[in-house]
Formats: structure tokens, C-alpha cells, sequence
């Protein structure tokens, strides 16, 4: 299940996208780390329709997990290239404008 939380701070729209299962949750890989906070990603529940909409006019989405990543993938929101991957969890951050 895909979850999204839509943040506002004065002109700019940052939507993150993530996948349910993930909420709450710390990895760390070499030097790199995701911190999956239920602040910033624990939003609610959308299907894939509900996410387009929710996007448009966003900034910019930050993409966690497979199931969120494959969505992302599968609307070309983001490039396979610009995935990377924390102790196997993939991630993607995509500039909208």
C-alpha cells in the first residue's frame, strides 16, 4: 500500500510517496542513510489515481520503497538511473519544475 503526505512551506509543494510498510523505519548503508520518519512520509492512503492528482503542482516527490518506486517508474515520474538503493530499499527524489 502506497501512502502520501503532501507538505506546503510558503511558495513550495513537496509530496513524498512511500510505501506503508516502511513508516518508522531506519537504514544505513555505508555513508548513506534514509530515515523514513512517520512526520514526513506517514501520510495517507491513495491509489494510483489519487496520487496523480495529488501531484500536480508539486515541486518536487520523494519516492521510498518498491511498490512507491515501481509507481513512480511505471508514470514517469522518475528514471531507473536516478534510483538509488539504502540497505536494498529504493529511493528517488524527482524535480518537478
Amino acid at each position: 500500500m502506497i501512502l502520501v503526505k503532501i507538505h506546503k512551506a510558503e511558495k513550495r509543494k513537496i509530496v513524498s510517496i512511500c510505501d506503508d510498510n516502511l513508516i518508522g523505519k531506519k537504514f544505513e548503508d555505508e555513508d548513506l542513510q534514509l530515515d523514513v520518519s512517520r512526520h514526513f512520509y506517514k501520510g495517507e492512503k491513495m491509489n494510483e489515481h489519487e496520487i496523480i492528482e495529488s501531484i500536480k503542482g508539486a515541486d518536487s516527490l520523494n519516492i521510498v520503497g518498491e511498490e512507491s518506486v515501481r509507481f513512480a517508474l511505471k508514470n514517469n515520474l522518475v528514471e531507473e538511473e536516478n534510483i538509488i538503493r539504502i540497505k536494498k530499499i529504493p529511493q528517488a527524489i524527482a524535480l518537478m519544475r
